[in-house]
């Protein structure tokens, strides 16, 4: 068979040793790191993806010493005991075939404890804990714990380490005059700036030898004022080749950025190319990360130049088998990332457990067993929403016999919606990895058509019920008003909508319904115009690659409404929230909380405030678009359950108060493995 993808799976010799291909599974902390008793589950977690072919495992981040601590009592190599437990995860990914690196990851200023140090006292915006200037002394302490991790982990048996110098942590503020105002020989002039960092890659290689890897993560754009210039980051990596370094990583902005960097409306291998640029004044590999979520994306970079390897974390925590795939020339069977961040960045940063929205076997791999059935059953699944797709799925591969019914002319539900919103394009991809996994496990797909309980009862063991929500309508006098839309009719159905819009609810759907209507064309489809809405620009041209922002011009005026006060879009996930709280204000929509709708007539919408209702207003809109939560679907529940039907009740259908998917692809694989 041809190599679909010649140069991503290829191998590459490092000189001492050689990786079977291109892609690295990047750092990604899952929480299973900070607590020995996990250290089984995380091996399971590894060696999945070590079958499934990764060139090079990296870990999450292991802090050198306390100090480095991400959260207190986290992740850390500071000792032989601690060493010889990593052998179970490092076993374990050597008999998969595969080869790993540790990541050597001292928090800074970003620990979340009071224990913490940088280069200056300055605390964090993130962070409530102001970190401790360190001493000339402190310094030459912290770049020995680095060297003594480094040590340590190469006696665990890993193949190499990955050294955390980006992201805002603590090397990097040690680079970045924002972060850095000392005026010894770690500070002031650039020069003294990069010392700690090459100071601990040169060491490193003396502590560990010549065969072992060391990875360094080099931040290419800052994405912060007072980052790096572009001639401080070429002489860093110079530095640290001739240091001994085997692979630059690259690494994208702070976690105090304002501008996104991984979430889905960022642009797929949005900035490959500054690593390209970067790739043309060293001799050693670099690395391109950052929204790579598919095979032709990967090959892509590498065949232009701009770098030798693909980092890709998330996409490897959604299908632990990508590089397999991609191999066999299945790539439409890739479960792909799309960037949502909900079960993995939004848990890191909670301190719960990362798993994956698509994939809710990530990190669960001892827990969550799907192995092939000892009695094959009949069963129905009715909806192809998120739940009823992963029960169906799932369901097949265990080998049942699976017919899903869908009342809709397209198998996605809430998905089929949320596809069509600016930013979020990459929803149309679960959708064609379902469509293509259900027709290769066999999976009976009925669109259009609405079920019975009497279509149902006695020809199936069992009933899936996955019939997903309805919009609520809220009861608002006038609520029949000719101007008035549900949000499936705005987003799915294209009904039109006028210049001036009201939008009532400011959840997610509220919050995604605001963003379709005041976005022209999506810039997730035009890195050039996505730079320009956040402000990004080369390197070369400013410190930290930071500008102006120019967000594109609203086509509508739009009010975004909600009944409780406080701010607007305070429930949104921490790692995204943020992200479209920016995108509303940059279009100039109009924020109202403390709302009550009064009644809606050919004026416009009534609104007064407060619980005694007071400064009564009237939005003279063309259309109000209500997005005021769901209703569950359950209409077969009660016939079902009273013929005696073996019935299952999963995703919004279930509960409807919030939409989750997270929740619901997990409740479908989870009764999936159970049946």
């Amino acid at each position: 068979m041809t190599n679909p993808y010649p140069t991503l799976l290829s191998p590459l010799d490092l000189g001492f040793t050689t990786l079977k291909n291109r892609v690295i599974m990047g750092s990604m902390h899952t929480g299973l790191e900070d607590r020995a008793k996990n250290i089984p589950r995380l091996a399971a977690y590894f060696a999945e993806r070590a079958r499934g072919e990764v060139g090079l495992i990296v870990t999450g981040g292991y802090a050198p010493n306390r100090t480095g601590w991400l959260v207190p009592f986290g992740a850390k190599l500071t000792n032989k005991i601690e060493a010889r437990r990593h052998r179970v995860v490092t076993d374990a990914v050597h008999e998969a075939g595969g080869k790993i690196a540790l990541q050597i990851l001292h928090a800074g200023r970003y620990s979340y404890q009071p224990l913490s140090v940088s280069a200056s006292s300055i605390k964090a915006p993130i962070n409530p804990f102001r970190p401790r200037a360190l001493t000339d002394r402190g310094v030459r302490w912290q770049i020995r714990n680095f060297v003594r991790c480094a040590r340590l982990a190469k006696s665990a048996g890993y193949d190499g380490v990955e050294i955390m110098g980006g992201e805002g942590y603590f090397i990097n503020q040690f680079l970045c005059t924002r972060t850095n105002k000392r005026t010894d020989q770690w500070g002031g002039s650039a020069e003294n700036r990069r010392r700690i960092a090459v100071e601990i890659a040169r060491r490193t290689r003396a502590a560990v030898g010549d065969e072992f890897i060391i990875s360094f993560r080099l931040s290419m754009a800052d994405l912060v004022d007072g980052g790096q210039t572009w001639d401080e980051i070429v002489a860093l990596a110079k530095e640290l080749e001739a240091a001994g370094v085997t692979i630059i990583n690259t690494d994208i902005g702070w976690h105090e950025s304002r501008v996104p960097t991984i979430v889905t409306s960022v642009p797929r291998a949005a900035f490959a190319d500054i690593t390209g640029k970067l790739e043309k004044h060293v001799d050693i590999p670099v690395v391109a990360s950052n929204r790579i979520n598919m095979p032709e994306t990967a090959e892509e970079i590498l065949d232009r130049g701009d770098a030798q390897l693909i980092s890709m974390a998330r996409p490897i925590l959604a299908d632990p088998n990508w590089v397999a795939k991609a191999a066999a020339d299945a790539a439409d069977e890739i479960n792909t990332c799309i960037a949502c961040n909900q079960a993995c960045l939004d848990h890191a940063f909670v301190n719960k457990h990362v798993s994956c929205l698509l994939n809710p076997r990530a990190g669960r791999e001892t827990e969550l067993v799907l192995s092939p059935t000892r009695r094959t059953k009949n069963v129905a699944v009715v909806g192809a929403g998120p739940a009823g797709l992963s029960a169906a799925l799932n369901l097949a591969e265990r080998g049942h016999s699976v017919t899903l019914f869908e009342a809709d002319s397209e198998i996605g539900g809430q998905f089929g919606i949320a596809k069509r919103i600016p930013g979020k394009e990459e929803f149309s991809e679960t959708i064609r990895y379902y469509q293509r996994r259900l027709a290769r496990e066999g999976v009976d797909v009925r669109l259009d058509t609405r079920v019975s309980a009497n279509d149902l009862v006695g020809n199936y063991d069992e009933v899936v019920l996955a019939t997903g929500v309805t919009p609520r309508v809220p009861a608002i006098p006038g609520i029949d008003h000719p101007s008035v839309l549900t949000y499936p009719e705005v987003v799915r159905d294209g009904k039109p909508v006028g210049e001036s819009v009201a939008v009532i609810g400011a959840g997610g759907i509220g919050v995604d319904v605001s963003e379709f209507l005041t976005t022209e064309s999506s810039p997730t489809l035009d890195l050039k115009e996505w730079k320009q809405e956040w402000g990004v620009t080369e390197p070369e041209a400013a410190p930290g690659a930071l500008t102006t922002p120019v967000p594109q011009k609203s086509p509508r005026e739009v009010y975004l409404l909600q009944r409780k006060p406080g701010r607007i879009g305070a429930g949104l996930a921490k790692t995204t929230g943020w992200v479209h709280r920016a995108a509303l204000k940059a279009k100039g929509v109009h924020e109202l909380s403390g709302v009550n709708y009064e009644r809606i007539d050919d004026e416009g919408l009534h609104i007064t405030f407060g619980e005694n209702r007071e400064k009564p207003r009237v939005l003279a809109v063309d259309n109000i678009v209500i997005c005021a939560g769901q209703e569950s679907v359950r209409d077969l529940v009660d016939e079902l359950t009273t013929s005696g039907v073996v019935t299952h009740v999963i995703g919004g259908a279930d509960v409807a108060s919030e939409l989750d998917a997270k929740r619901a692809i997990e409740q479908g694989t989870r009764l999936a493995a159970a049946i």
